[in-house]
């Protein structure tokens, strides 16, 4: 749980989405701000060729980052294109108006923009400007919260853009596709979309995809309760995408960052950074952002005892979010008044008339009546008052079991949690349900064994606090490399760290992941070297992997642990052993496993304490098809 219950956070950035940023329509943003006063200047003065100013629309259009002036020079591009009959600036004109009109929130034209440069991709047999428009299409459902359809045009448009080869803007609508998946609460799909559109970004060396994919993984990071690794992303995200003038994003993650600080209980940093947010999206018009950090900081002004500011803050957030409504509601209410007045006056000539019909009615029985008058008016007071009173009773009595059975979920989903953090999520679910955990044999597992080289010897020299920073530091970063392959981290112990591939879930490409996550660990190690840290001591590291059969299941009655046991185990740890500082050192089992996707070089048979002679070799680098047959999303590789 991020925050008090009362306080829904999370619900801010639902609205917000990052979708359409990625697609090539908005990778205008990222231009610097001096480029697009230059492009402007030579239009407004007319300064060049009348043959170049279809190719200078079109790049103010794609580059600039205000959205009124997108909107504008996209307008002028098709119209000019009209006029020269060019069908690729028209694609390109609609394109460029759909994107400002999104930006500007007018989703109904945006869409009409997006069909109408779908009818020109299509008439042209273009089939990856036709995938392209697919996933800008998906991002206004996805946006306007059809989830169905945003999804069917995701999956549509990758698929044009992965078979015409184009890496970068399938790796965009993967991008979008996580986006989808977060807004409705699947995590791990959103994180598998993210984790396999990054790959594609490091390799293209894509700054804007990179960004957008740190920002991204925080946010699931945070909806996870794991807010230091979604600070660390999404700060990163801020950091690029500074350079790259990608305002509204950042106006988004300024508004996540409240949540993470809100729901470390530091307002004073939660509303100045929803407060960055509405000065950016103020700035540049951004009404989705303008509604969010208002009401963000409407309810930290509340908690804060300021209701003054957070009521001014609620009436700037209702200006947009309501407007609408308001126009409705007003309607009505005058309707409702002025059926209330025609009825009133009909009222007043009914009783004057019947007042004249009554005159002669004896007096006697007129004081009878209103005796009588006098007895339902107070028989109906009593009446209301015991109504009010049971309905308080039964409002208190709600209100009371809602909030004991809020509380009582929050604690269960708090265990439920930490649980995972110990347990794989198979083996905690067989723990819940049994009370106890069946050891179970898996017939091919991959184990990796870490070591800092000459660590005790180091660490004496290292004050105890700069130590455990410096093992957390190591170790965190671990944690999320092996997250990320989907391996199993089983236990540390001192500098040591373990894992294994293959379990809970047996899969048949445990030894490629798990090599793929051994190389990851030693760039970091060696990257780490470069950091300019004073409280982080700098290591080796020595790593070693092994294969084959093991027994696993959980050990203790309170303190639960999971652990596996086997001669696999015992000689992965010899592996590392017997390896040196910054080599990947490999059992037989193990490279006759993943030798056509790695080179490994031959280390000879070795003398192994307790073991015997053992065959090693290093794993030195990737094959390059292992890295294509994971960025294409394969399940397995062989």
């Amino acid at each position: 749980m991020k925050f008090n219950s009362a306080f829904p956070f999370s619900a801010i950035i639902k609205n917000c989405f990052l979708m359409g940023f990625l697609c090539l329509t908005a990778m205008c943003f990222g231009q610097e701000q001096s480029e697009t006063d230059s492009l402007e200047l030579r239009y407004t003065s007319n300064t060049y060729s009348k043959n170049k100013k279809l190719s200078l629309l079109n790049e103010l259009a794609q580059k600039h980052p205000d959205p009124q002036k997108k909107l504008f020079y996209s307008l002028e591009l098709i119209e000019h294109a009209k006029l020269l009959d060019s069908s690729k600036f028209l694609f390109q004109g609609y394109m460029y108006k759909g994107t400002s009109l999104r930006l500007k929130s007018d989703f109904i034209q945006a869409l009409e923009s997006y069909f109408k440069a779908a009818n020109i991709a299509s008439k042209n047999e273009n089939q990856r400007d036709l995938g392209l428009v697919n996933i800008s299409i998906a991002d206004i459902y996805s946006i306007t919260s059809n989830h169905e359809n945003a999804v069917k045009y995701y999956k549509a448009g990758m698929d044009l853009l992965k078979k015409e080869n184009d890496l970068e803007n399938y790796a965009n609508g993967l991008s979008n596709l996580g986006d989808e998946y977060f807004n409705t609460k699947e995590y791990d799909l959103a994180m598998e979309c993210f984790m396999e559109s990054g790959l594609i970004f490091r390799k293209i060396k894509s700054l804007e995809g990179n960004a957008f994919v740190l920002g991204n993984m925080g946010m699931v990071y945070a909806e996870k309760g794991k807010d230091d690794l979604a600070e660390a992303n999404i700060n990163e995200a801020i950091r690029i995408m500074k350079n790259l003038e990608l305002y509204y994003p950042i106006s988004v993650y300024l508004t996540y960052m409240s949540d993470i600080y809100a729901s470390k209980n530091n307002r004073k940093a939660a509303i100045a950074y929803s407060k960055r947010s509405l000065d950016l999206a103020t700035k540049y018009s951004l009404k989705e952002q303008i509604s969010d950090a208002n009401l963000q900081l409407s309810k930290l002004y509340e908690l804060n005892g300021n209701y003054k500011k957070s009521l001014n803050h609620f009436k700037d957030h209702s200006t947009f979010e309501d407007s609408v409504a308001n126009i409705e509601k007003v309607q009505k209410m005058a309707d409702l008044r002025t059926e209330f007045e025609v009825s009133k006056k009909q009222t007043e000539v009914d009783l004057l008339t019947q007042q004249q019909k009554t005159q002669n009615i004896q007096v006697d029985l007129l004081n009878q009546q209103n005796k009588n008058k006098q007895n339902v008016v107070v028989a109906t007071i009593i009446a209301l008052f015991l109504i009010a009173m049971i309905a308080f009773g039964l409002f208190r009595r709600n209100k009371y079991i809602s909030k004991t059975k809020l509380i009582i979920e929050e604690e269960k989903h708090r265990s439920d949690n930490l649980l995972l953090n110990i347990l794989p999520e198979e083996t905690a679910q067989e723990l819940k349900k049994n009370g106890k955990v069946e050891a179970q044999r898996f017939e091919s597992v991959t184990v990796l064994f870490t070591d800092f080289e000459s660590f005790t010897s180091y660490s004496e020299k290292l004050t105890p606090e700069k130590l455990v920073k410096s093992v957390d530091y190591y170790f965190s970063k671990f944690d999320m490399i092996i997250e990320k392959y989907k391996l199993e981290k089983i236990k540390t112990a001192g500098d040591s760290y373990m894992c294994a591939g293959g379990l809970p879930f047996p899969t048949k490409d445990h030894a490629i992941k798990m090599t793929l996550a051994a190389f990851e660990i030693v760039q970091f190690v060696e990257d780490t070297k470069h950091l300019n840290d004073p409280d982080i001591a700098h290591f080796d590291i020595r790593i070693g992997i092994n294969t084959g059969p093991v027994v696993a299941g959980v050990v203790g009655t309170k303190k639960f642990a999971y652990d596996i046991w086997g001669d696999t185990v015992n000689v992965a740890s010899r592996m590392e052993s017997n390896s040196i500082p910054g080599k990947i050192n490999i059992a037989e089992n193990t490279y006759q496993l993943i030798k056509d996707a790695f080179e490994c070089e031959y280390r000879g048979e070795i003398d192994v304490k307790n073991k015997g002679i053992l065959k090693m070799y290093f794993a030195t680098s990737i094959k390059e098809k292992t890295f294509y047959a994971f960025m294409n999303g394969q399940k397995e590789v062989v």
